[in-house]
């Protein structure tokens, strides 16, 4: 009878975690969307390589969205459950609210586990893959993101733009202004060019044919001008538009910097905090499970979207916290290890005492 019942509450819990957590990854990645839909149907990017892009980018919206989707599941559940009298009936029976927590614990843990792994492995392996899969877009794609007609800018501070003439596809203009360097910012104007691309070196080129380069020298009264019949233009893809991302610093190396600076350094102590939190935050996801009981208990009439919102507000109220934490370890006044942890404790503690209340009601 008690395994029919935690069946019972494990399915209560599903259709609310899978609604939020499809709904919070919409929102999340709105933004992106837009920008893969234009490659689709502005940019003739193949849906495959779209769909890559996509599946690269969900396990860091993930990493956020489970713990607040595992929430908003626990509390729209219990609240449906004490709303229509289950819960009475069931405490009736002689069931205490924490054995009938117990399948909340059990999905709470699954969360737990899957958001560990997201942030410990997949979070990371996916930055470095999307990379990749980006660059190798660029090599791919480079005449695609030369759009006739406006102005482009498939690389960092270099502009091109091509003729949009109607004429013989020999006759096309193209325009370049390249300002990679700005000590030698020059532009570039030829009559016709061709894409070059080299996977064995890494970099993509522009053939450019019959045209010229006007660049001025340091001397402000003076003016270059260079004519050409054919001039390879590179472009290194670990320039382009996809930058490298700032490598995390190892927990040694900021352990070391931190003995340096007798533990002042900010930075360093922000970084310390930071590994710290690969732990806390999965955590979260734990206590918030465990939390939603109490709280949907309590707000019993909020209803699907009241318990959408509670969750949502219980999640602001730990990201205030952890930044707060943020600033307290960077001031000084609290070392890294408690401003980590210190979120997970306090929601703790709030857990166990509206467990208390509600258990004795």
């Amino acid at each position: 009878m008690r395994k029919i019942l935690d069946r019972y509450i494990f399915a209560e819990l599903l259709p609310p975690f899978y609604i939020s957590l499809v709904a919070l990854c919409f929102v999340m990645l709105t933004k992106e969307l837009l920008r893969l839909v234009e490659l689709l149907v502005s940019k003739g990017v193949g849906f495959l390589a779209v769909l890559k892009v996509f599946l690269h980018l969900l396990p860091s919206f993930l990493v956020l969205t489970l713990p607040i989707a595992g929430i908003i599941a626990s509390i729209t559940a219990f609240s449906r459950l004490s709303y229509d009298k289950e819960l009475v009936a069931m405490r009736a029976a002689g069931l205490s609210l924490l054995r009938l927590s117990r399948p909340v614990f059990v999905f709470s843990c699954l969360v737990f586990g899957l958001t560990l792994v997201l942030s410990q492995w997949g979070q990371p392996w996916t930055s470095v893959s999307l990379k990749k899969l980006a660059l190798n877009l660029l090599r791919d794609q480079l005449t695609l993101a030369l759009d006739k007609g406006v102005f482009n800018q498939p690389v960092p501070k270099m502009v091109m733009y091509v003729s949009d003439s109607q004429g013989e596809e020999h006759a096309r203009g193209i325009f370049i202004s390249d300002e990679r360097n700005p000590a030698e910012a020059r532009i570039i104007v030829a009559s016709n060019y061709a894409v070059l691309s080299d996977p064995g070196s890494n970099q993509v080129g522009l053939r450019l044919l019959n045209g010229t380069i006007h660049s001025r020298p340091h001397e402000t009264d003076q003016y270059h001008q260079v004519s050409f019949s054919s001039y390879d233009l590179k472009l290194s893809l670990d320039q382009s538009l996809y930058a490298s991302t700032e490598e995390r610093h190892s927990r040694e190396s900021v352990l070391e910097q931190l003995d340096r600076t007798q533990w002042q350094d900010a930075g360093a102590l922000r970084r310390l905090m930071e590994y710290y939190k690969d732990l806390a935050f999965p955590t979260a996801s734990l206590i918030f499970g465990l939390l939603g009981v109490p709280v949907g208990i309590v707000s019993k009439r909020s209803g699907r979207v009241g318990g959408f919102a509670v969750g949502v507000m219980i999640v602001i109220t730990y990201y205030v916290m952890n930044v707060l934490c943020e600033f307290f370890v960077t001031t000084l006044v609290i070392p890294p290890f408690a401003g980590a942890w210190l979120p997970n404790a306090s929601f703790l503690a709030i857990a166990v005492g509206l467990f208390y209340r509600v258990s004795r009601q």
